[in-house]
């Protein structure tokens, strides 16, 4: 028998139903593990980070915790964000300071239409629809460059200044990644999500190097468009979509809205990868900390048990992550719906649903 295959993961809750979804994604890859008949293992090594945590210390998370980071396979990370800490200084102190600091250029979010999850949109009730956002997740808008001034003028007089970066290198990176990406899937297509006629520098500079890029991909279909005209197509025509690649912002926006039409963001998932492994990547449900339902027990699962998916794909498990997948379809098939996608299920409700499924595929192999 080979040797067990042992994965070192570093868990982040953090705030509200981050805590409630890590603990179900841990439940399934550990019942996944403990099937696997020896084939792999993880080992997780929990943190206090988050809002709790500045609130006793003043810091979103340890001084030395990047490099305690350092030394995991990967970070598996809830949600961040509550009423004590305003929310940029959450971010910035925690998810940002994580995928900064890592590298973690390439955020990958699929869009998935799971069957039983009533989509406000009525062409997926007839229409084959998948996609993914792969968003640039180094620079842009979130570059975090700028400033406050003139505050010494006296009220109304002040000046903030945010400044998007872009570079041909961090462009260039993300769309490679996007065309090879287009490469392994059915359709073989990748669509540009720029903005260049209203910000003729850096979206301009984003539409040269997509366009000397498509030259070196000849076998895989490419279109640019507006991202007002794409907000419009994932509604009007998301079966013309495959692979759809944007800036750090225009993809936020884009993913959160392609989640919503799969039904709800409770079952979105990502990864952030740093895809040259120099440091560990981190996957994270799309969903916030939701404060209003913390701690009821009602949260979607599904996002986090999803990323725990890409997790797995990270990692070589392949065929794992599609049995996951295929889990979280007939749990969600089968009935098995939290209240934000018209359901009455509880969290450990899904969350058993999914295990029972998992581990009935995998008894029968």
């Amino acid at each position: 028998m080979s040797a067990t295959q042992k994965f070192s993961i570093a868990s982040i809750p953090a705030d509200g139903v981050g805590k409630e979804v890590v603990s179900a994604g841990r439940r399934v890859l550990d019942a996944l593990a403990e099937n696997s008949n020896g084939k792999f293992a993880f080992n997780w090594t929990e943190f206090p980070w988050g809002c709790g945590y500045y609130a006793e210390t003043g810091k979103m998370m340890a001084d030395d915790g990047l490099e305690t980071l350092k030394n995991f396979d990967a970070i598996y990370f809830g949600a961040v964000g509550w009423e004590n800490v305003p929310d940029h200084i959450s971010l910035w102190g925690l998810r940002l300071n994580i995928t900064q600091n890592f590298d973690q250029w390439a955020n990958i979010r699929p869009v998935k239409f799971l069957p039983g999850v009533q989509s406000p949109l009525r062409k997926a009730d007839n229409t084959e629809l998948d996609w993914v956002v792969v968003r640039e997740n180094s620079e842009g808008e979130y570059a975090g460059l700028g400033g406050r001034n003139l505050s010494g003028r006296g009220p109304g007089n002040e000046v903030a200044l945010q400044t998007a970066l872009f570079t041909e290198k961090g462009c260039e990176r993300i769309m490679r990644f996007a065309f090879d990406l287009a490469r392994t899937r059915t359709v073989k297509k990748v669509s540009s999500v720029t903005k260049s006629n209203a910000q003729q520098y850096g979206m301009v500079l984003w539409d040269e190097v997509f366009n000397r890029v498509t030259l070196d991909y000849p076998d895989v279909q490419t279109e640019s468009v507006l991202v007002d005209a794409m907000s419009a197509k994932f509604i009007l025509k998301p079966e013309d979509l495959s692979v759809v690649v944007a800036s750090n912002l225009n993809a936020d926006i884009l993913s959160d809205l392609g989640s919503a039409l799969a039904g709800s963001l409770g079952l979105a998932a990502s990864a952030n990868l740093n895809p040259e492994r120099r440091f560990p990547s981190m996957f994270e449900p799309v969903h916030g900390s939701a404060p209003d339902i913390a701690g009821k027990g009602i949260s979607n699962p599904i996002g986090a048990i999803a990323s725990a998916a890409l997790m797995l794909d990270h990692f070589g498990l392949h065929e794992e992550a599609r049995k996951v997948e295929a889990a979280i379809e007939t749990a969600t098939g089968s009935g098995h719906l939290t209240r934000d996608v018209g359901g009455n299920a509880k969290t450990e409700d899904v969350t058993e649903a999914i295990i029972k499924a998992l581990t009935n595929t995998l008894a029968a192999v």
